[in-house]
């Protein structure tokens, strides 16, 4: 029993050590990538957004994530910092369509619907990455989230050969972005073990050159 305890404590260092490592490198691999003000981010011809569901839950409480995403997106294209939105994100079932509702909203602000460009199937940051790539035909383009998002992102993209730069939205503070935080550790992990096995998207299908 004593030796089954030790071998247990040594697996959970070694898992834990795993996450913190994971974490680390993913984050300095990033350095250098990041922008938080639209005067310093170089020019890209497509911005690409990675999706958020707009409210909470089922609640009516907008989602932050998703508004300062919209506002991060908006800027980059008012200032001229992109030409192009590709907007990924996840519409699974008929009445959860996270691509749709950011164009709405971009619509809203002024930007034409001829710049705004859907990808439907980014169900996972992989799979809106690859298939930018894969489906939409880009090399380089600018990746529109929060800075933690962002980080693990440029890592699945440069890993898939991509030429990346991202714009960080506002960061959500508090316990709204604790919880979020704490997974993001466990979701870098898993992003180091898709890059080792090659992972796939879940679907690619026709391409769609912007």
């Amino acid at each position: 029993m004593k030796k089954q305890i030790i071998r247990g404590i040594k697996l959970t260092v070694l898992l834990v050590l795993a996450v913190l490592l994971a974490n680390f490198h993913i984050t300095y691999n990033a350095e250098g990538k990041l922008y938080n003000t639209i005067d310093t981010i170089p020019k890209n011809r497509v911005g690409l957004v990675l999706g958020a569901g707009k409210y909470v839950g089922h609640s009516n409480h907008v989602n932050l994530y998703y508004k300062y995403r919209l506002e991060a997106a908006f800027l980059l294209y008012q200032n001229k910092k992109i030409e192009y939105l590709l907007i990924s994100g996840d519409n699974s079932t008929v009445d959860y369509d996270e691509p749709s509702t950011f164009k709405q909203d971009l619509m809203q602000l002024g930007v034409p619907e001829d710049k705004i460009i859907l990808d439907y199937a980014g169900f996972r940051t992989l799979d809106s990455v690859v298939r930018a790539k894969k489906i939409f035909g880009l090399n380089s383009f600018t990746i529109i989230s929060q800075q933690f998002h962002n980080e693990r992102a440029i890592y699945l993209a440069e890993n898939n050969d991509l030429n990346v730069i991202a714009f960080n939205a506002k960061a959500i503070k508090g316990r709204y972005g604790l919880r979020t935080k704490v997974r993001e550790y466990l979701a870098r992990t898993k992003a180091i073990i898709d890059v080792v096995i090659n992972k796939q998207p879940k679907f690619l299908g026709p391409k769609i050159e912007i």
